[in-house]
This record gives C-alpha cells, sequence and structure tokens, in this order.
C-alpha cells in the first residue's frame, strides 16, 4: 500500500485526514507534497473560454502547463503564467509531465473535449470539462463510465450549480413547494445559423495555429479561416443546446429527478425511454435550425409524474414561444425591447406548478418564486445541499479526496446526453425515443447512429 501512495493520496491524509480516502490506480510522485498542498493543474485551451480558467486557477492550484492550438490568442496568457510549460499537443504534455500534473481543465472546442478528458482521465487525472462535457451522446457515456472506473475528481463547466440560487431552487422543487408541475419552457433568444454553403477554398495556413491539432478526431479538411467560427458548425459545435441547455436545463433535470432515468432497473422492467419531438425551421445536415422547438416528453420516476420539458431556441422566432412563456409570467421578458431593454432574459426557465412558479435565469444562478405577493415572506423547507466554496474550488476539493463536485460526470454525464440528443433530434427532424440505461434510440436506425461519429485516423476515446 505504501508503495502506491500517490501525490494526491496524501494530499488527502494531510488536509482532510484521511476522510473521504479514494486511492487511485495510477502512481504518482510524493515529492514536495507537504510543502505544497495545491493541487498541481495543467489548462488545456488557455484562450476564449479558456481564458476563464486562464485568469482564475493561478488564485486556486499551481500552474503547471498549459496548451493551447493557436499561440496568438494564448500569448497573453502563456506571459502571465511564465512558470508553466507550454504544449500545443495535450498527449505530448500529459506523456512528458505525467508525474507532475493532477488535474485538468478542458476549455477547447467541443469537437475535442472528449478525447482530451478520456486521456486525462486513465492516467488518473482530476478532470473539469467545460459544457456541454462532450461533443456527441455517446462520448459523454463513455466519460462517465471511464471517471466511474478511475474513481478520479470531475465536474462539468455549468458553474451556476455551484450557486445558492440553483441549490435553493432545487429543494424548493423537491420541497414540492410548486405543487404539481407537469410542463416546463426553458428558452435561449440567440437560434442557429440556419442553412450555410460549406467552406470550399483553401485559404493559407496561419502560422500561429496547428491546423491538424485544432480539427482533432473531426474528418480532414483544408484550412478555411470559415471553419474556425466553429460554433457555426454540427462537425465541431453543439449550438445552443450545448451553449446554453447545459446551463438553464439544469435546475429542471437535477429539480425533478430526472437523471434517476439513467439508474438500471430490474432487467424485467421495461426500459424507460425518454422521447423527444422537434419542431424546426429547417433540417440542415452540417448547421443548426435558425429556430427550433424540442419537446422532451418525460416518463415517471419513482412517484414522480411525466413531465414534458420545453425548449425554444432561437425563441424570438419561434411560433407562439414568446407570448406562451409571457402569458404565465404576466408580464414582458427583456429581450432588448422590454423592462431595461438589455436582454437581460435572452435565456431562461419557468416552471409553472399548480401552487407556484419560478423563473430562473440563464445560468440557473438567479431565480424569482411567483406571484411574488404570495411568496413575500415565504420561508420554504429547510435547506438540505451543501453550500458550496465555488464550482472551481469545490472540483479542487475533490480532488483533494473531499466530497464529489455536485457536476460531477456521474450527474454530468446524464445531462450532456439529456441536451445533445435534441440536437439529434434535429438533425433529422422527426421524434426520437431513447433508452438512457441503453444508450440507445429504439425508433430510428440513423438516428441512433448519429449517437457517436466517426473518428479520423490517429484520434480514439
Amino acid at each position: 500500500m505504501t508503495a502506491r501512495l500517490t501525490r494526491r493520496t496524501l494530499l488527502k491524509n494531510t488536509t482532510l485526514g484521511g476522510v473521504g480516502l479514494i486511492l487511485l490506480k495510477d502512481s504518482r510522485s510524493a515529492r514536495s507534497y507537504a510543502a505544497n498542498s495545491k493541487v498541481n493543474l495543467a489548462i488545456v485551451g488557455v484562450s476564449g473560454r479558456g481564458s476563464w480558467f486562464s485568469d482564475t486557477m493561478p488564485k486556486l492550484a499551481n500552474i503547471v502547463a498549459m496548451c493551447d492550438v493557436n499561440d496568438r490568442r494564448a500569448a497573453p496568457y502563456y506571459k502571465a503564467i511564465p512558470q508553466a510549460r507550454k504544449y500545443h499537443d495535450f498527449r505530448k504534455m500529459l506523456d512528458e509531465m505525467d508525474k507532475q500534473i493532477d488535474a485538468i481543465t478542458v476549455a477547447t472546442p467541443d469537437n475535442t473535449h472528449a478525447v482530451i478528458a478520456a486521456r486525462a482521465i486513465r492516467m488518473g487525472k482530476g478532470v473539469l470539462c467545460e459544457k456541454p462535457l462532450t461533443h456527441d451522446v455517446y462520448e459523454s457515456r463513455v466519460l462517465r463510465d471511464l471517471a466511474a472506473e478511475k474513481k478520479v475528481a470531475t465536474q462539468l463547466g455549468n458553474q451556476g450549480t455551484a450557486s445558492e440560487a440553483f441549490r435553493r431552487a432545487v429543494e424548493l422543487i423537491w420541497g414540492g413547494v410548486l405543487g404539481d408541475v407537469r410542463e416546463v419552457h426553458v428558452w435561449n433568444t440567440n437560434g442557429g445559423s440556419g442553412e450555410r454553403p460549406l467552406p470550399a477554398e483553401e485559404h493559407p495556413m496561419p502560422d500561429y495555429l496547428q491546423w491538424d491539432l485544432w480539427l482533432g478526431p473531426a474528418r480532414w479538411r483544408p484550412y478555411n479561416s470559415r471553419w474556425v467560427e466553429w460554433h457555426t458548425w454540427r462537425d465541431f459545435a453543439t449550438g445552443q443546446l450545448g451553449n446554453w441547455a447545459s446551463h438553464t436545463m439544469n435546475v429542471v433535470f437535477k429539480g425533478f429527478r430526472i437523471d434517476s432515468l439513467w439508474q438500471s432497473g430490474s432487467q424485467e422492467a421495461p426500459p424507460r425511454l425518454i422521447r423527444i419531438e422537434p419542431e424546426v425551421s429547417g433540417v440542415h445536415p452540417h448547421t443548426f435550425p435558425k429556430w427550433e422547438i424540442l419537446r422532451y416528453r418525460i416518463p415517471p420516476r419513482g412517484k414522480l409524474p411525466a413531465i414534458t420539458v420545453n425548449w425554444y431556441n432561437g425563441a424570438g422566432q419561434a411560433p407562439q414561444c414568446r407570448e406562451r412563456i409571457e402569458e404565465m409570467l404576466g408580464y414582458r421578458l427583456d429581450w432588448g425591447d422590454a423592462g431595461e431593454k438589455k436582454w437581460a432574459d435572452h435565456a431562461g426557465c419557468v416552471i409553472a406548478g399548480t401552487n407556484g412558479i419560478i423563473h430562473s435565469t440563464g445560468h440557473n444562478a438567479t431565480f424569482s418564486l411567483l406571484p411574488k405577493e404570495k411568496f413575500k415572506d415565504f420561508q420554504g423547507p429547510a435547506k438540505t445541499l451543501p453550500h458550496s466554496p465555488g464550482h472551481e474550488r469545490e472540483w479542487l476539493d475533490a480532488c483533494q479526496g473531499g466530497p464529489a463536485a455536485m457536476s460531477n460526470f456521474n450527474y454530468g454525464g446524464p445531462l450532456a446526453e439529456f441536451v445533445l440528443l435534441g440536437n439529434v433530434a434535429t438533425l433529422f427532424g422527426k421524434p426520437i425515443e431513447y433508452d438512457p440505461v441503453a444508450t440507445k434510440i429504439v425508433n430510428s436506425a440513423e438516428a441512433n447512429a448519429a449517437l457517436k461519429r466517426e473518428y479520423r485516423q490517429g484520434w480514439s476515446l
């Protein structure tokens, strides 16, 4: 046992007295551990969304390595953290610095999340991966299973989970404060690009960009600057379902225990299927619809009744979306033309029950309990969910032997599957029925095949 002690194991014993001890399979050097109790962290994707980690994590951890494929965008963050070793290829970084890295953050385009996270997990590293966790449903299942097998600390980057508002809203739902809820409404005003021609011509390759690494497991194509507008393209992105539903649907997914559908039941029990019915502005194989309405039909979960989760993307264009939500709320949404005209309600969630309504904002980090006059002095049920020290700190504590982060991959993986299923439905424009235990769409072979993609040679999970 002594020979197998890891740097993280020593940290667990030192800082937590052995509470919640989990031994990882991979051995790590324990040198300098007693003198330094911070996690040794590598940041993969240091610019763009990764700039959050480049700015925040040096206050919380030792940054020992940084990895990015775009030298121009990464340069100011590299300069700010001179002690970290710099890499283009995450695989080389992990191989060369295996013993020096305890955990990594991943904030690259969606296309490469899974291959980076999977390699790190297999090496025994903790992983914080930005939303929507992965590009495909199958990848989310792989990461969930890998994290359970390797017993590493994980966290999905839906930061609203750490807010007091998110946790309190979940407690109110669990406590039955809203009464009987059969339908939920979640929206985002952004929408997709609609049909766009595929880039055909080849552009000169920038000397600051590692194109092959940027493509990752996606099929090879000549460089064209339009590909780098990656949020447009299904090959690299996950649309607003990945960008925003990972945040905005979170309170619904946890509050109504939809994640329980991923738990295996008895072999004799029929599968509990999630049905998704799409209505879209158009079906596009390479891009996302300008607007989409998805109705997630959720079957009963134990004593909880069936519920419908309605998703409206491009909500200003989706038929009758705004009118329906505003009628329930009793006031106008701020979509740049009402209230303070600051687009405060560009994303949100309305959970309407027989006794009350929760109106949660896009990140689930604030909410209103309605009608306000009814709940003016309302105290509600006792708090049961733990206070979070912060989304990143919560994960780092888990890396050091503390309790699992609330949005760990055992929870965040099913949430990612749930939202990404919507992209499969819009890809074909017809209803799909999904067995969350078997990871299978049961009513369409072509839709089932779209749960995963073919990886380019040299890339794998």
